[in-house]
């Protein structure tokens, strides 16, 4: 009954949303909202594909969606506890490489998480995806098309979709930034 429910939903998303022009560069602000139905150089997926490549295990899967650093200013014994994420298994999470504009350490970190699920090979295919309308997504998949990735795919309904359709998700943490 989830599939016929999911499968509604979707048929519906071109009345409910509109989706966006693809813009020439990163997206800079405001990043939960419609998404373009495209990406230049890469290829763009639904849940059902996601799903696909998934069980055949050769596409390397990164969850890019943020994660809020832990306040400076928090009182002493203040006890802090990341929002846990609930991922497609599997998946490598690299919080934060998504935003438009990335510090040098970010595009390091970015390269590093690439290169390890992929032993280096750019022509090894990888998937972006965060949430639902969300350009962290978008953002991260035109990067790796830019840093020399050739086969790169992107799912636009990330997680929620994925979910939607009742497919698995575990919990995962954040990839450790090397030095």
């Amino acid at each position: 009954m989830k599939r016929i429910w999911a499968a509604l939903a979707i048929s519906l998303l071109p009345i409910c949303a509109t989706a966006q022009d693809e813009p020439s560069d990163y997206r800079m602000d405001h990043y939960r909202g419609p998404v373009p139905a495209t990406l230049a150089g890469g290829t763009v997926v639904g849940p059902e594909e996601a799903h696909r490549l998934w069980e055949e295990g050769a596409t390397a899967f990164i969850d890019v969606l943020p994660q809020a650093p832990k306040p400076a200013n928090l009182p002493p014994g203040t006890i802090w506890r990341d929002k846990p994420r609930n991922s497609i298994p599997g998946a490598i999470w690299l919080p934060n490489v998504g935003y438009g504009a990335l510090a040098d350490v970010t595009h390091d970190y970015f390269k590093r998480g690439l290169a390890k699920v992929t032993d280096g090979d750019k022509s090894h295919p990888v998937l972006m995806f965060c949430l639902e309308e969300c350009w962290m997504s978008w953002n991260a998949a035109k990067r790796a098309l830019e840093y020399g990735y050739t086969t790169v795919y992107w799912l636009p309904e990330g997680t929620d979709g994925w979910s939607l359709w009742d497919y698995p998700l575990e919990q995962i943490t954040p990839e450790e930034p090397q030095p």
